[in-house]
C-alpha cells in the first residue's frame, strides 16, 4: 500500500481521529492514483490511518480507518459493518412505521467520507463525492441490498466530477423502479421525484423541525419562504394551520408544494405564490404569526462567507418586520461554513436593526440520522434558531 507521510508535528489531528489531511501538512506524497486507498504515516514511518486519497483537491486524503490494524478493504466485509452500524443508530432513532424516509450514511458523520446514502421507502439515492467511494459503488451497493432495500440511484455532483474526476454518471444502478416514489414522514405523504429532485430528492434534515412547527401552528398564520416542495407548509397545515403561504421563486417548485398539500388533502388554508422571497417580504403587507425562512445555503465555500453574512442579515431583518407581536420565527442556515456562533450574530444582528425584542427558545439543527462525528465538527452543518419576537 502506498504511504502518505505527514510533515512532523502534523500527526495530532490524526490522531485525535480528525478525518481530513490537507495538502499543506503532508511531507511526502504517495505515487497512488486518484480514489486509492493510502496508508497515512507519521515522520517515523508508524502507520496512523487510512484514506481515500484525492491528489486534486485541498482536502488531499479523507480517513475512513484509524490505527495500524492490518484490514482488508477489498471484501465486502469490512463496509458492511460501517453500513450496519449506521442503519442500527437508524433502527434506534427513528420510527420506520410512521417514517420511511431517512438518511442512512452521512459521510463523516458516519466514519464514511465521500459517500451521503438516503433512503426513501425501497430506494436508496447514494451522493458519491469522491473517486474514492466512486471506486467502491459496487461494494456499496451490495451494502445496501443487503440490509433489505432493493433500488438504488446514483447522484453525481458537476463539481465533485470536476474536481475528482468522477466518470460515474448520475442514474439508476443496476435495477430500475419508479422515478417518483411515495414516501410518509410522520405519517404526513411525500412523492419524492428521485431523478430530479434537489440533494438526494427531498430535504430530510429538517424532519424534527417540521414536527416543532406542527406543534405550534393551531390556529396560526404562517409564512413559509423558500418553501421548494413544501414541507413545513404541509406540517403547518396538518397542525391546523388557521393560513399558510408558501413562497418560492421556481415554478415547478410550488407546483410541487402544491402537489403535496393535495396528496394530503390539506388545501382548505394553503396559498402558494411564484416569487423571490426578499422581494415577497419588502412588499407583501400581511403580517404573521409564524415566518420560517430556510434559505439555499449563501456561503459555498469560505470565500463567500462575508457576502452571505450580509445576505442573512438582509433576510432575517425583512422576516422579523413580517412577524406579529408574540409571534415566532424559525431561521436557518444549511451553510458549512457559517458557524453557530456566527450565525447566532448575524440574528442579533438583524433583530437590532429592526428594532424588534427577540428572544431564543431553542437552538435548532439536524436531526438523529445525521449524526454528528465528534471528531468532525465540520459534520454539523444545519443551523436553526427558534426565536419569540414581541
Amino acid at each position: 500500500m502506498q504511504k502518505l507521510e505527514l510533515k512532523s508535528g502534523r500527526e495530532k489531528p490524526v490522531l485525535n481521529k480528525h478525518p481530513w489531511i490537507f495538502s499543506g501538512g503532508v511531507k511526502t506524497f504517495p505515487k497512488a492514483k486518484n480514489g486509492e486507498i493510502v496508508a497515512v504515516v507519521d515522520n517515523k514511518g508508524t502507520v496512523l490511518a487510512h484514506g481515500f486519497y484525492s491528489p486534486n483537491s485541498q482536502i488531499v486524503c479523507r480517513l475512513f480507518d484509524f490505527g495500524s490494524e492490518n484490514q482488508d478493504f477489498d471484501t465486502q466485509n469490512y463496509w458492511f459493518q460501517k453500513f450496519d452500524n449506521a442503519f442500527s443508530l437508524r433502527s434506534q432513532c427513528i420510527n420506520f412505521e410512521t417514517t420511511n424516509c431517512f438518511r442512512l450514511i452521512h459521510a463523516e458523520g458516519d466514519f464514511l467520507p465521500g459517500i451521503i446514502v438516503d433512503i426513501y421507502h425501497n430506494v436508496a439515492v447514494m451522493q458519491v463525492l469522491t473517486k474514492g467511494t466512486e471506486l467502491l459503488v459496487d461494494i456499496f451497493y451490495n451494502c445496501i441490498i443487503k440490509l433489505g432495500f432493493e433500488f438504488v440511484f446514483i447522484r453525481t455532483k458537476i463539481s465533485s466530477q470536476e474536481i475528482e474526476n468522477i466518470t460515474l454518471p448520475s442514474g439508476w444502478y443496476k435495477n430500475q423502479t419508479h422515478t417518483i416514489v411515495s414516501v410518509k414522514e410522520h405519517h404526513i405523504k411525500f412523492d419524492i421525484d428521485i431523478e430530479k429532485g434537489q440533494k438526494t430528492g427531498f430535504f430530510i434534515d429538517q424532519r424534527e423541525n417540521r414536527q416543532l412547527l406542527k406543534q405550534m401552528s393551531n390556529n396560526k398564520t404562517v409564512l413559509n419562504t423558500f418553501c421548494y416542495t413544501g414541507g413545513f407548509s404541509a406540517y403547518a397545515l396538518a397542525g391546523n394551520a388557521a393560513q399558510v403561504h408558501s413562497v418560492d421563486i421556481s415554478k415547478d417548485a410550488i407546483q410541487l408544494c402544491d402537489s403535496l398539500i393535495n396528496i394530503n388533502g390539506i388545501t382548505k388554508n394553503h396559498q402558494s405564490t411564484v416569487a423571490d422571497c426578499f422581494e415577497f417580504l419588502r412588499t407583501h403587507q400581511q403580517m404573521y404569526d409564524i415566518v420560517v425562512l430556510d434559505p439555499p445555503a449563501f456561503a459555498k465555500n469560505a470565500k463567500s462567507v462575508h457576502n452571505a453574512c450580509r445576505g442573512y442579515k438582509d433576510l432575517n431583518i425583512l422576516g422579523f418586520k413580517k412577524v406579529n407581536p408574540k409571534g415566532w420565527m424559525f431561521t436557518f442556515s444549511c451553510s458549512q461554513n457559517i458557524t453557530k456562533d456566527l450565525f447566532q450574530k448575524v440574528v442579533f444582528s438583524a433583530a437590532a436593526d429592526a428594532g424588534r425584542n427577540v428572544r431564543i427558545v431553542k437552538f435548532l439543527g439536524q436531526p438523529e440520522d445525521h449524526p454528528v462525528n465528534i471528531f468532525h465538527p465540520e459534520s454539523e452543518y444545519l443551523k436553526g434558531l427558534l426565536l419569540y419576537v414581541e
